[in-house]
């Protein structure tokens, strides 16, 4: 079967194939609609380098709506901004880096870290690449981040860049990674990280000390939400990645290629290991260590982390716009140098 036609196929039968489902309610922040407002003021302010079509594409994606529904119990506007300006920069700027070079993308990734740790103060001057950046650090301070919160959220987005930079010996000659390889570096790029240590500015959870949050048990934890969001986006854009070269960070293209099986077998392989993950963050969740004094908000910190991966896939169902075929903005690229 040709590309073309395996690409039809698959649309045809999608929406009949088996999707993740979550035992955890569905919120979105209150604020979400005036974050919308910001984001659009920020593409227009800050990506004047795309064209005004591609704008607007970036603005029908409703990026910050992943922030607002994955952690909709942030105490303010002000405490969302810095998480949500995360999520679409870090989306935006996803396909420039496909087309670096393995040394512009560490550049960048060095760049944007000075930026976020305040190694380099200074703000960026001309488009608008790295001012995002910049302008993160300066909100996560306006809405009083503990210092300790911050260093792991900005760890954690070093690491998703690093991700970026270590998908691209596949993404080249466009051959799949082998499994194991992928769950290492998907577990960086899905995004679930960074969320995860953010999660702590919700409620009072940023008073649970490191001797829980440092936990393996709780680090496991981590690590199961960023798998199975990095899943549940491979599947969601699987119709749009099997019509483009390059895009085989994708679980389903690797039980494909693996497996030599058809796109909506890999499909069900693909969501049989999320739903092990899910099962396997259910128990951990009840079975959580001694904390002491901590054990219940440990207990509900976890249960908000169910409520986050559950909120980012309800993104994912209520966007129609950027995993389809010409969803992304592609060919747009400037070169920083």
């Amino acid at each position: 079967m040709s590309k073309e036609n395996t690409v039809a196929h698959l649309h045809a039968v999608w929406q009949q194939l088996p999707k993740p489902h979550y035992p955890f309610p569905d919120f979105i922040h209150p604020d979400y609609q005036q974050q919308r407002e910001e984001y659009y003021a920020m593409i227009d302010r800050e990506y004047t380098f795309h064209s005004e079509a591609a704008r607007e594409k970036h603005k029908q994606h409703h990026l910050t709506d992943v922030a607002a529904r994955g952690l909709p119990f942030l105490n303010s506007l002000a405490e969302l901004r810095p998480l949500a300006n995360f999520t679409a920069n870090g989306a935006m700027i996803d396909d420039y880096l496909d087309r670096c070079s393995l040394l512009e993308m560490e550049e960048i990734q060095q760049r944007i870290t000075a930026l976020m740790t305040g190694e380099d103060t200074r703000e960026p001057k001309g488009h608008g690449f790295y001012r995002p950046w910049w302008a993160l650090r300066q909100e996560a301070l306006a809405c009083d981040m503990p210092e300790r919160h911050y260093r792991k959220f900005i760890a954690s987005i070093h690491d998703l860049l690093v991700g970026y930079r270590d998908e691209r010996p596949y993404n080249r000659p466009n051959v799949p990674p082998p499994f194991e390889v992928y769950t290492l570096i998907r577990e960086q790029t899905a995004g679930g990280l960074p969320f995860c240590k953010y999660a702590v500015m919700q409620k009072d959870y940023r008073r649970l000390p490191d001797e829980v949050l440092e936990h393996p048990h709780i680090l496991r934890l981590h690590a199961l939400c960023s798998r199975m969001i990095g899943i549940h986006n491979d599947i969601i854009s699987l119709p749009k990645e099997l019509g483009r070269e390059g895009d085989v960070m994708n679980l389903v293209k690797v039980m494909q290629h693996e497996h030599n099986v058809q796109p909506e077998e890999a499909c069900r392989m693909a969501l049989a290991v999320h739903d092990n993950y899910l099962k396997e963050f259910l128990l951990l969740h009840e079975r959580l260590p001694f904390f002491g004094d901590w054990q219940e908000m440990a207990y509900n910190y976890v249960y908000d982390l169910g409520i986050m991966v559950a909120g980012v896939y309800a993104w994912h169902t209520h966007d129609t716009t950027r995993y389809v075929p010409g969803g992304y903005v592609d060919g747009e690229f400037i070169s920083l140098y």
